[in-house]
């Protein structure tokens, strides 16, 4: 039809009409999937992919594997193909998936509240020789994770893992997460509950339960009933924090939204106190209301804190309470601050039972098969057979009798796992980095283990408190904001100016006592071949400014931008 001034919208471009869809949330009625995740997920439940794991790809190898159930699905049973050797950190965000995908898998083991047997971490060294050429790296999640997996091996692998009562399930993937809890539950001679029995119950009913197994994104959970509040309960999904209500004793404070990554908040308090029955409970109200009203719109704005930052408390308590639990939850008190600032149970402490446990120290996490054998032998030579991991990288003998105390100590240190760390070896730790992660920028575990063994040198009686955390990408799996000198891997260039590799620096940032993010100084970037001078640099000025009793993150916030240069 020809345009005419009667009929001027004939020669207009014609306005596509569209529905507005929302953020995706199946609660809103939106179940078209928005996105290729959420399509994938419809597709087949990420659970399923372990009988073709088993029946297909494991017998017909790699280059069978569906591309869908290769950097999809195979999450849901703890399994991401690891970078490609050689392929530098400039290419990082420029090179396809396929091009970054090396044939060998990262396997991660799930670990919930860290506990353990030495019969579990025997065959977990096992498997390490066996199968992973080695490495079995501690997480800041509890877990113990594996590279170099051939997907031939996983299913002897899984046999293996779960004949001792261990298991990859939902170790990744949109899924809840391995549920981290206090090390020392049960055991603890300050503990204000044991959490044990809630978390064991929260596993039963969500771990391979598809009720639960299409969330928009990761779900991450803590619970512990220790004072030292040892969980980092203020960056996971939920979390379940000890305390003791004037009226109704021991129970758990309840927080909602915490997480990390490029857009980090801390979560918040529900007010609400639970007693230890209900947590179950509660935990599924929880998750939930993740599945069915969080955002599946953009990945970026799919984790929980996103909707917990667009309700508030308030709105998601009442949520919770009206359509989830059916019944109004008691007011209760916020957790007491702890009265130190290292969270990690390092060292020799008295258990309620008159025994001692023993913290100690591995390398930014990085241990490998034959020493965790080694550990197994220690602890069942001076303990009950009972290890633990820790979020900090860390782990623990339990139920070592006094007499055998410095026996075990020693034992530790001949295998490079202190129990009497320097205040570096404590507190640094690293994530993957560059060496298996296919979206780091940059390496991690060698630098952080050589970072430490400068400071040792050049500061030997800095005795304070300090935690330097390093990661490889801006994803923040190594808790960059919240450390007390965070470092985030990215390229620089030098003062030649070449691109290297080097770090943004984070400053004074704090879980426990007093919590927040760090400070960035403006244009403040160091090389990594830098980052020892830096930090001495650092450490010193503030030995030389703080105040009595002052804390490095309470004199970062303070400082001027030359003492943090």
């Amino acid at each position: 039809m020809a345009a005419t001034p009667q009929n001027p919208a004939a020669s207009a471009p014609r306005r596509k009409v569209s529905r507005h869809r929302g953020e995706g949330q199946w609660a809103m009625g939106h179940f078209t999937p928005l996105n290729g995740n959420e399509q994938l997920k419809k597709d087949d439940d990420g659970l399923n992919v372990r009988t073709r794991i088993e029946t297909v790809y494991s017998k017909r190898g790699f280059d069978s594997i569906d591309p869908s159930d290769l950097r999809g699905r195979m999450r849901w049973w703890g399994l991401y193909t690891q970078r490609r050797p050689g392929i530098d950190g400039g290419k990082t965000a420029v090179l396809e998936p396929e091009e970054l995908d090396d044939k060998h898998f990262m396997l991660r083991v799930r670990i919930d509240g860290g506990a353990l047997t030495t019969r579990q971490l025997r065959v977990l060294g096992e498997v390490s020789q066996e199968f992973a050429r080695g490495t079995a790296d501690i997480t800041d999640r509890q877990n113990i994770q594996y590279h170099w997996i051939r997907i031939e091996d996983v299913p002897e692998i899984w046999e293996r893992l779960e004949g001792v009562g261990l298991s990859t399930i939902t170790a990744c993937g949109d899924s809840p997460r391995v549920m981290v809890g206090s090390p020392v539950a049960g055991i603890a001679e300050d503990e204000i509950i044991d959490a044990t029995p809630a978390l064991e119950e929260m596993k039963r009913r969500v771990l391979d339960n598809k009720a639960y197994s299409n969330l928009p994104r990761k779900f991450k959970t803590a619970i512990s009933g220790s004072p030292l509040l040892d969980v980092v309960h203020e960056i996971n999904d939920v979390a379940f924090v000890g305390v003791r209500h004037p009226e109704h004793g021991p129970g758990f404070d309840v927080w909602v939204g915490g997480g990390l990554s490029t857009n980090p908040k801390l979560g918040v308090r529900l007010g609400a106190w639970v007693p230890i029955d209900e947590v179950p409970d509660v935990y599924e109200g929880v998750i939930s209301i993740f599945r069915d009203y969080g955002y599946r719109r953009l990945r970026t704005r799919a984790r929980l804190k996103f909707l917990v930052a667009d309700w508030g408390a308030e709105k998601f308590r009442q949520v919770l309470q009206d359509e989830y639990l059916k019944r109004q939850l008691i007011d209760g008190p916020a957790p007491e601050q702890p009265v130190q600032q290292w969270r990690d149970h390092i060292g020799v402490h008295r258990q309620k039972d008159g025994r001692f446990y023993v913290g100690f120290a591995p390398r930014v996490g990085r241990v490998d098969g034959a020493t965790l054998t080694k550990v197994a032998d220690l602890a069942d030579a001076h303990g009950s057979g009972r290890v633990r991991t820790t979020v900090e990288q860390k782990m623990i003998i339990l139920d070592v009798e006094e007499a055998q105390v410095e026996s075990l100590v020693e034992g530790l240190e001949a295998l490079d796992l202190t129990a009497r760390p320097s205040s570096f070896r404590r507190g640094t730790m690293a994530c993957t980095g560059i060496e298996f992660c296919k979206l780091a920028i940059v390496e991690t575990k060698r630098r952080g283990s050589d970072l430490i063994d400068e400071l040792e040198r050049r500061l030997p009686d800095f005795d304070e408190p300090i935690t330097i955390n390093l990661n490889g990408c801006p994803n923040a799996c190594a808790r960059i904001q919240v450390a007390d000198i965070g470092l985030k891997g990215q390229l620089v260039l030098d003062e030649d100016g070449n691109q290297v590799e080097g770090f943004q620096v984070h400053l004074g940032g704090a879980l426990g006592l007093e919590p927040g993010f760090g400070r960035k100084v403006r244009g403040l970037k160091v090389t990594a071949e830098e980052l020892p001078d830096y930090v001495e640099r650092v450490l010193k000025r503030f030995q030389a400014e703080r105040a009595d009793g002052e804390r490095f993150a309470a004199w970062a916030a303070r400082a001027g931008e030359e003492a943090l240069s």
